[in-house]
């Protein structure tokens, strides 16, 4: 899975990259010290895997991973060049979802590039720009497929597409917001990797005496929650400059801080979940001495489409998963304690995996 994170300059964007993934990508408070897109992998906390790698004394735990993207910040015109211009919007083109990082604290010491906090404002600003870069994509497209429509069916449909798409951004909504007719429009929608197409995770960044109650005081907070739910958004709370300070702790010193915080779960976890959320994924792992691992996957999915994760051979010859939840698993201490309680099952093609499947998978190239 890979995000991008974006953002208005001095939003806390950088410093929110720099505590999620401790890969020191410069922050200051002055627009775009983020020249270059800073990358970072993070590992997907998981207790699951230390557990069944401590049963199994695997010789390799390899967790989940999620890669983020750092952008420079962006500012009012970038689809036309200005600040940063398009080389922060060719940058997240390849992003799953967004994490749309929203100044709701006020600091005078910390310069707001528009002069004033305004969430709703900022969303707007970079909601427009990714909407002219779109326009953009479509329009090119649109001169592409116009000559060869009138004697190709299937580009006339898909010129027929593209004239709605622009008319729905140019009314200044985002193309997530539009209704597809079938799977065609579904498969043609995705060909054209929109930016506004992509789903959005919105970061509230607040001040630290916000954090205990989740923003639930701040008018800020409440703004973009209200925003988000309009579009079926994630919304996620947390102070930039605490997840640094967490960053730097060990996981028993991290336990600690939170509880004094009185806060239950670090920014990094209410990112990963709210990730998972709305991509609609989820893991199931493989264990033994070798490595005990965790493989993310699209909820729904079925037992060889997990294998081809594994290795497209697992996919292409697959003929059954030997399947035990990890609770039963852990309880029993072994594979073949679990098959003896009969709490193994040996699934075949049409077996939907489930979260927390640990699973064998047996086949045949």
């Amino acid at each position: 899975m890979k995000l991008g994170i974006v953002g208005l300059p001095n939003v806390g964007k950088s410093t929110l990259f720099n505590s999620l993934t401790r890969a020191g990508a410069e922050s200051a408070n002055y627009p775009f010290c983020t020249i270059d897109p800073n990358v970072g992998i993070v590992a997907v906390p998981d207790q699951r895997l230390k557990l069944l790698g401590d049963m199994y004394q695997s010789k390799k735990v390899t967790p989940a991973v999620i890669e983020f993207v750092d952008i420079a910040g962006l500012v009012k015109g970038a689809s036309k060049g200005e600040g940063l211009g398009n080389q922060f919007l060719s940058n997240i083109r390849e992003v799953d979802a967004i994490v749309h990082v929203v100044r709701c604290f006020e600091d005078s010491n910390v310069i707001h590039v528009d002069g004033s906090v305004s969430p709703m404002r900022d969303i707007e600003t970079i909601n427009l720009e990714l909407i002219f870069s779109d326009l953009e994509i479509l329009e090119r497209r649109h001169a592409k497929v116009a000559k060869a429509a009138r004697m190709d069916k299937t580009l006339a449909r898909e010129e027929a597409l593209l004239v709605r798409v622009k008319e729905h951004l140019e009314s200044g909504r985002m193309a997530k917001s539009m209704e597809i007719e079938d799977e065609d429009e579904l498969e043609l929608m995705r060909s054209y990797n929109l930016l506004t197409y992509k789903p959005v995770i919105y970061a509230a960044n607040v001040a630290e005496e916000d954090l205990a109650d989740d923003g639930a005081g701040n008018a800020h907070v409440a703004a973009v929650r209200q925003f988000a739910a309009g579009e079926d958004s994630e919304v996620f709370v947390i102070c930039a400059q605490i997840e640094q300070e967490i960053a730097e702790l060990d996981d028993d010193e991290k336990a600690m801080f939170l509880e004094d915080l009185g806060i239950a779960q670090s920014g990094l976890d209410k990112l990963i979940a709210a990730s998972y959320r709305l991509l609609g994924l989820m893991s199931f792992l493989t264990a033994g001495e070798d490595e005990t691992r965790a493989w993310t996957i699209k909820i729904g999915t079925k037992a060889p489409q997990a294998a081809g994760k594994i290795h497209s051979d697992f996919e292409r010859g697959f003929i059954k998963a030997e399947v035990v939840n990890y609770k039963d698993l852990l309880e029993q201490g072994s594979l073949s304690a679990a098959r003896e309680k009969g709490l193994v099952g040996m699934e075949g093609k049409d077996y939907v995996v489930r979260d927390g499947d640990v699973i064998l998978f047996r086949f045949n190239v």
